[in-house]
């Protein structure tokens, strides 16, 4: 393992420490390999050493390159300041992906408490935005210390460019309150972003991996510290795993569903498909499916009064229903392709 610390600002003791292991050679099945930016917490009065290398050790015992950014804190704390290290680490990291051995399409922002707003902030509102946020008892709903002044809510900022995100938090939490966590899972939620969250009954802010080391055992449910392994095999679906020819494809979508992606598919639901007006048309337009339409009463014209047939159809794929009623192979790849041009936006919006 190699460590270097790289000064990104002199005046506000901005500095990204990458810790990187070998890729490719030996590393037969990591020809490079995944990272994760670390936003170490400590209420924008300083990055918390107990949330800095302790976690990055254990992403880097997982298979990970690690980065530890230590951003701009106390009197330097002023937004956007932090958010402008963080745009500059993460640029930094995707220019030397080659140098580093990582995919500068797999990277993750991990953050804790106000690196988690940091963090969640950078999700949801960053020009560099991390292909995977996981937030560890985060300030997700706001963060207004007085150094601070003007920080956005990540919470109100969720869209869909917010990447898959992991939220883990304390019930018991009483300096950011667990609400933070569950509001910004409601935004995930509304917005159709892929998540995973685990709400432990009890912890005390800043447990960090909630190893022995760290945290006295008794403080906190045995659970907790399952965080990391967690994170990992998550991060392993929602990045890719590691095969015979290098990282693989992921295995979570980073929508809930697929009516919730950008564009249409023969995966999206019927009703989905038929609340778009373009999609409507090119289905009433393809002669196979004719048929189909006049069993559902007219289904094309999108009305309620005119699709009976389709209200028990309405959460079955499209594909499903095409294959269900023989239309021809051919028809439906078309059909697919030239839904996959069509943006998913019902009529309503």
């Amino acid at each position: 393992m190699e460590r270097e610390i790289i000064t990104l600002n002199e005046e506000r003791d901005v500095t990204l420490t990458a810790y990187t292991q070998g890729a490719g050679g030996e590393f037969r099945r990591a020809p490079r390999r995944p990272a994760v930016l670390i936003l170490p917490g400590g209420g924008y009065t300083m990055c918390s050493e107990r949330e800095a290398d302790p976690v990055a050790f254990a992403y880097l015992a997982a298979g990970f390159q690690a980065f530890v950014l230590r951003y701009s804190v106390g009197e330097h704390a002023v937004w956007p300041n932090p958010l402008d290290d963080y745009e500059q680490a993460m640029a930094l990291i995707r220019s030397r992906a080659d140098d580093w051995g990582v995919y500068p399409d797999k990277i993750a922002v991990v953050g804790f408490s106000a690196g988690g707003h940091l963090a969640g902030v950078a999700a949801t509102s960053a020009r560099e935005r991390p292909n995977a946020a996981v937030l560890g008892y985060a300030a997700l709903g706001g963060w207004g210390t007085p150094a601070n002044t003007g920080a956005p809510a990540a919470a109100s900022a969720v869209d869909d460019r917010t990447p898959p995100c992991f939220v883990f938090a304390s019930a018991s939490d009483t300096t950011v309150p667990v609400t933070n966590s569950i509001e910004f899972i409601g935004a995930l939620a509304r917005a159709g972003i892929s998540f995973e969250s685990h709400i432990y009954a009890f912890a005390p802010h800043g447990f960090s991996t909630g190893t022995a080391a760290l945290e006295d055992p008794a403080r906190l449910c045995s659970r907790a510290p399952n965080w990391v392994a967690d994170s990992v095999a998550w991060l392993g679906d929602v990045l890719g795993l590691p095969d015979e020819e290098g990282m693989g494809e992921p295995r979570c979508n980073r929508w809930l569903t697929v009516d919730d992606a950008p564009y249409l598919s023969l995966d999206c639901s019927m009703g989905r498909v038929l609340a778009c007006p373009a999609a409507r048309e090119l289905l009433a337009s393809a002669p196979a499916l004719a048929p189909l339409f006049a069993l559902s009463g007219g289904a094309a014209n999108g009305t309620a009064e005119a699709r009976p047939g389709v209200g028990l159809a309405a959460h079955v794929s499209l594909g499903a229903i095409l294959r269900y009623a023989r239309v021809p192979a051919d028809e439906i790849e078309r059909l697919g392709q030239a839904l996959s041009a069509i943006e998913n936006r019902p009529a309503a919006e």
